[in-house]
């Protein structure tokens, strides 16, 4: 018998339910130290200590430690023809208390937003196509390597000619 399989989790009590935009679920949640949650919805992830939801596209990077979750957001430094400049932003993480399908949920549906990933050592840039929900089409970034000069004329016009060849081949 598949454990699991028919078992009811505890409904996320109504005053630690965040706003749901429409169309979004609570799909997962856990409890974290001091009475907090960390809920996860079908469009992203709500954290303690922000104003709004991560979006599933906005995880540059996630891990499960067995306890403890860490979160690194992208976020947009630079609109491009095309494409966004994307920079890590400092990690959140947690204990999970009782993590429930937190991490499963976070794992899936990060990697489910990844349409195309591709490093170039020349510049030195991750090429990113994200899947947003809601969004029609997909949404491009590129993250640059620890001590590329994102403003170089020569790396702008690589990363254009690399986005331009990856976005052909999607």
């Amino acid at each position: 018998m598949i454990r699991g399989l028919f078992r009811r989790s505890a409904r996320l009590p109504a005053s630690k339910r965040p706003p749901l935009g429409r169309d979004e679920r609570v799909v997962a949640w856990a409890s974290l130290p001091d009475d907090r949650v960390v809920v996860a919805t079908n469009h992203g992830l709500f954290l303690p200590g922000r104003d709004t939801r991560l979006g599933w596209h906005e995880i540059n990077k996630a891990t499960w430690s067995g306890r403890e979750l860490t979160v690194v957001p992208a976020a947009v430094v630079e609109e491009r023809e095309g494409y966004d400049v994307v920079e890590d932003r400092p990690a959140w993480s947690d204990t999970l208390l009782d993590p429930g399908d937190v991490p499963d949920q976070v794992r899936t549906r990060v990697t489910r937003s990844v349409a195309y990933s591709a490093h170039h050592g020349i510049p030195g840039l991750r090429i990113v196509a994200r899947r947003v929900p809601g969004v029609d089409g997909l949404r491009w970034a590129v993250r640059y390597d620890p001590g590329v000069d994102r403003a170089d004329p020569a790396v702008v016009a690589a990363t254009d000619e690399l986005v331009a060849a990856a976005r052909s081949t999607v």
